[in-house]
């Protein structure tokens, strides 16, 4: 039996759930969006909406609601701000400001999508879509009809600069075989999603062309008219070619020669490295010991964002000073050394928050620490430190390497510890390393002597 209670939780109206503890009730809450586990009132609560009702009436048909169903209406949305969707023949655009429930909702939509430059989210305008945003609204939403968007209007919303593109839904089952077929062959999450997510938007960008019609002058002008203009990056339209070389030779058997697609020129970018003082003021400065020891372990060890998060408690080995890396890019394992300092920082870590699956786990039991809270906290950390530069996560990994490399280790050893496949991808630190540059005297000096 649950009841539900509505209550006010850090400020926001929300739906407590008092039951006794079962772990398969649990299993089926955490599947609610927006569903949380609050320590403070030690029960699980969701949002105040009539989607997570449903949801939940879905899960648990018998629930006492305690009268709470026939309360709940859209006066709790009144407070909130307005939102904003413009709609067109195919799509929507749901504009900000939108509440956390809001983005949930909206990221729970099949092919929906963030437009970074112009703040809005992409929605394709079905009617399920359409409807399923109007209930969770409510009287909150303003709906404007492409026609009717007026002058003042569009001084309201930002203007719609990059193109957003129409998916034929003629594509969608050959995504999904795609889909499948990719996983089948054990590619990587991200990279089922950037191969799939690059095939979708060239076949909308060809449309009403179809699949089985596309060559090489399809890739042209995509590479053109959407790349080029929209300033995407040479990895973005290299992940693009890649995905649609093994589309149209394993889903489509199409008997146009797909070696035929171009690769951009490569780029030579060199690697973003902090120095060693730049990198103690950042990590000195975190007050917060879970965050200090997450961005510690990353340089200390040179590790990428998803191989600390993808880190058990049982990978750590102090007695051997090791920490095992499982599955890695490309599918690999391998170990790096961990001093006794870490070691140490780990131990005073786990006393405080005593992990139970993951090292780092999130506000849920069980759960991975999220990519976004590792950002967050990194720029935070180097504001604190009074850093003006573009500072990311990744480059505490690069700054490692290069760190190694002015200490007289040998190149050799850092690729292993990178886990890199080439050495010339390691030998890039080369370039940067500060023994180096300053070995190089300078013609001009020279000139005065």
């Amino acid at each position: 039996m649950i009841r539900l209670k509505k209550i006010l939780h850090n400020g926001k109206d929300r739906i407590k759930l008092d039951f006794a503890y079962d772990s398969s009730i649990v299993v089926m809450i955490r599947q609610v969006s927006g569903a949380r586990w609050s320590p403070t009132i030690k029960a699980w609560h969701i949002p105040y909406t009539e989607v997570a009702i449903d949801e939940l009436k879905i899960k648990f048909p018998k629930i006492d609601s305690g009268g709470l169903f026939k309360t709940l209406d859209n006066d709790a949305s009144e407070d909130l701000a307005e939102v904003r969707i413009m709609i067109f023949e195919k799509k929507l655009l749901v504009y900000l400001p939108l509440e956390d429930e809001d983005i949930e909702l909206l990221k729970a939509i099949k092919y929906c999508r963030w437009i970074y430059k112009d703040k809005c989210f992409y929605v394709p305008n079905y009617a399920n879509n359409l409807n399923k945003i109007r209930r969770h609204f409510g009287v909150r939403l303003i709906e404007l009809e492409s026609d009717e968007f007026d002058n003042e209007q569009k001084t309201l919303l930002a203007p719609i600069k990059r193109q957003v593109l129409d998916k034929p839904e003629y594509a969608f089952p050959l995504i999904e075989e795609y889909r499948k077929w990719l996983e089948h062959k054990r590619y990587s999450p991200s990279t089922v999603d950037s191969y799939t997510g690059g095939v979708m938007i060239f076949l909308s960008f060809i449309y009403p062309r179809l699949a089985n019609e596309v060559d090489q002058s399809d890739m042209i002008r995509f590479v053109n008219e959407y790349v080029i203009k929209n300033a995407f990056s040479f990895s973005f339209q290299n992940q693009v070619i890649t995905g649609m070389k093994l589309f149209l030779r394993e889903i489509i058997k199409s008997e146009f020669d797909v070696e035929s697609f171009e690769r951009p020129r490569r780029e030579h970018k060199l690697p973003n490295v902090l120095s060693r003082d730049e990198v103690r003021r950042i990590l000195s400065g975190i007050k917060n010991i879970k965050h200090r020891t997450i961005l510690s372990l990353i340089y200390a060890c040179g590790l990428r964002r998803s191989e600390i998060l993808n880190i058990k408690i049982k990978d750590i080995d102090s007695k051997r000073h090791s920490l095992l890396i499982r599955q890695s890019k490309g599918k690999k394992d391998r170990m790096v050394p961990i001093s006794d300092v870490i070691i140490e920082m780990l131990r005073d870590y786990y006393k405080l928050y005593s992990p139970k699956v993951w090292l780092f786990e999130g506000k849920n039991v069980g759960d991975k620490y999220s990519e976004s809270g590792m950002e967050k906290t990194m720029k935070k950390a180097v504001l604190d430190a009074g850093i003006e530069k573009p500072v990311t996560l990744h480059w505490l990994r690069h700054s490692y390497a290069t760190h190694l490399l002015e200490s007289g280790t040998d190149l050799r050893y850092i690729q292993e510890l990178l886990g890199h496949n080439s050495s010339r991808t390691t030998e890039i630190y080369t370039h940067v390393t500060e023994k180096s540059l300053q070995r190089i005297r300078s013609p001009f000096d020279d000139l005065f002597e």
